[in-house]
C-alpha cells in the first residue's frame, strides 16, 4: 500500500520534540507532503514533551502519540534525559522513540540504543535527511502494527 493511500485511522500520530524552529518546520512540511501523518504535536524540549504526555502542568494530555521523534541536543532536558524519563514511566515506557540529531558521536548512539530507541537518525543534510525520515516513517507505519 502506498502511504498516500492510507485511511485516517492508519495515519501516524507523532510527538516531535525539537527546539530548532527551522528543523521542526522542515520535518512538518515533509510529513504533510507525503501525507502519512494525521497529527504532529510539537514540544520544544523534553520537559514540555513530558508535560504533554502526562497531561501535567496545565497541558492537555496527548491522546495516542504513536511515535516520538526526539532531538538529542535541547535545553532544559536533552533527548537522552527525556528518553530515560519515558522509559522509567509505567505508562510511557513502551513508546516508540526515534532520536533525531546532528551528532555522530558513538557515545550518543550507544546512550540512545541502551534506552531501546527504535532508531538513531542523523540530520546531516537537512532536506535529504528529512525526506529520508518521512519515507522511513511511512514504511514503518506500513509494516509495524501499532497498539
Amino acid at each position: 500500500m502506498n502511504p498516500t493511500e492510507k485511511t485516517s485511522h492508519e495515519l501516524l500520530h507523532i510527538l516531535l520534540v525539537e527546539d530548532d524552529d527551522g528543523d521542526a518546520k522542515a520535518i512538518e512540511r515533509a510529513f504533510k507532503k507525503i501525507q502519512i501523518v494525521d497529527r504532529i504535536v510539537r514540544a520544544i524540549d523534553g520537559i514540555e514533551a513530558l508535560e504533554l504526555l502526562k497531561g501535567s502542568n496545565g497541558k492537555t494530555k496527548l491522546k495516542d502519540p504513536g511515535i516520538l521523534l526526539v532531538d538529542l541536543n535541547m535545553p532544559r532536558m536533552n533527548g537522552i534525559q527525556f528518553v530515560q524519563a519515558v522509559r522509567a514511566d509505567e505508562d510511557l515506557r513502551r513508546s516508540i522513540v526515534f532520536i533525531l540529531t546532528t551528532s555522530k558521536r558513538d557515545e550518543d548512539k550507544m546512550a540512545a540504543y541502551d534506552l531501546n530507541v527504535a532508531g538513531y537518525i542523523t540530520k546531516a543534510t537537512a532536506a535529504v535527511d528529512f525526506m529520508n525520515l518521512v519515507n522511513l516513517m511511512g514504511l514503518y507505519g506500513e509494516v509495524v502494527e501499532l497498539p
